[in-house]
């Protein structure tokens, strides 16, 4: 699944899902700009390891929150690489698992903010110049959360359910220009948000303990995600687009 003479920018790239990402659209060929928002050395060590692998790459610190930041960081990649032609918005944060009743407002933005906003924001300024390449691609990293909406979860559902209906609405405007826009839907992932979420919820200190609870005897890895990306992205998935593909072993056993 050739990537040669693409550039991705992967946000949130530096640790767990995103890391995973841009690890597996650079063993493919693809030159990856890895967004962060305040893990510098996390940042810097996946900048490294694409590096070994023989590709470009750069960090950017940025809070995809900030449509001022957001501008900055998509100027910047462009005069390094050239051009972006795989967007992949998977930075976003956790809401704190209260009540609609007991939500602070300031929250609720905020969470919003991170997952939905800040994709437009990157979208809008990016999309134009991949209308130029011959191939554009934009993937939303969502949540089996648009599916559930758990209570105690308002912020984060609602944040993601903004998220995929972007990512349909693009993939409607930019279908005859060749640009694929497709959403990847996890479950339950190993990652230090996925721990600190089974540790809040349930107290459990090591999130293994769950892998005799899941399908196929295990909890997701961020590299089951990055499998997903790295096909959509291909030529092998040139007639797919406007898609939520769950990753979630078909549910929670």
């Amino acid at each position: 699944m050739s990537l040669e003479g693409r550039v991705a920018l992967v946000t949130g790239g530096g640790r767990g899902i995103g890391r995973a990402i841009a690890l597996a659209l650079a063993a493919d060929g693809a030159d990856v700009a890895v967004n962060y928002r305040r893990d510098d050395e996390a940042a810097k060590q996946t900048v490294a390891d694409i590096e070994q692998i023989g590709r470009q790459a750069g960090a950017y610190k940025a809070s995809i929150d900030s449509v001022d930041e957001d501008e900055a960081m998509a100027a910047q990649v462009l005069t390094d690489f050239g051009a972006v032609d795989i967007l992949v918005n998977n930075a976003g944060i956790a809401s704190r698992g209260n009540t609609v009743a007991d939500t602070d407002p300031v929250e609720l933005a905020r969470v919003v903010n991170s997952h939905a906003l800040g994709a437009h924001h990157l979208c809008r300024v990016l999309v134009p110049q991949m209308r130029e390449r011959p191939r554009g691609d934009v993937i939303m990293i969502s949540s089996v959360a648009t599916r559930e909406n758990a209570g105690g979860g308002a912020p984060y559902n609602m944040a993601k359910a903004a998220l995929e209906a972007l990512a349909m609405t693009l993939a409607k405007e930019e279908r005859k220009r060749g640009i694929r826009v497709n959403v990847v839907a996890p479950g339950l992932v190993d990652t230090e948000m996925g721990r600190r979420l089974v540790k809040g919820a349930f107290g459990i200190q090591d999130i293994r303990q769950l892998d005799e609870t899941m399908p196929f005897g295990r909890v997701c890895a961020p590299e089951d995600v990055a499998e997903v990306v790295r096909f959509l992205v291909s030529d092998k998935a040139e007639f797919v687009t406007g898609q939520r593909i769950y990753i979630d072993g078909g549910g929670m056993l």
